[in-house]
């Protein structure tokens, strides 16, 4: 192959490469998604359906262990805020990736795309403003 040809071939590969990893990305977020909805499920089941005294079964891996009801909540909580920030850091490296890819294609950068909502206090902030 001519050094033309060879180029145009690496190119193409490093293209391809960072098409993989943004789909990639896009599944774990996915996946992480459909754990975190499971957690949900769970915690609105152990909220409605199960006494506060009961002990509950819970999943580890292939065995069923007892625990109590407290104890269990606490623990899908805590793996709730941790699929959160893993969800939250991937969507991020997600918009690096995206436009990474975009550069690669020759594309513009994507707009609008690195919004991120107003937090808590902003809104706060601006409600007391409207309000006046």
């Amino acid at each position: 192959m001519d050094a033309d040809s060879q180029r145009v071939l690496e190119h193409l590969t490093r293209v391809e490469e960072a098409a993989e990893e943004v789909l990639t990305t896009r599944q774990q977020i996915v996946d992480l998604d459909t754990k975190r909805n499971r957690n949900r499920e769970a915690l609105n089941a152990l909220n409605n359906e199960v006494s506060d005294s009961e002990k509950v079964k819970v999943c580890f891996g292939n065995m069923f262990i007892k625990f109590p009801k407290s104890k269990t909540r606490d623990m899908i909580q805590k793996d709730q805020q941790q699929l959160d920030k893993e969800i939250n850091d991937l969507r991020k490296a997600l918009k690096a990736k995206v436009n990474r890819l975009n550069e690669m294609q020759g594309k513009p950068e994507l707009r609008g795309y690195n919004l991120s909502p107003l937090s808590s206090d902003e809104v706060k902030a601006i409600n007391s403003l409207i309000k006046r």
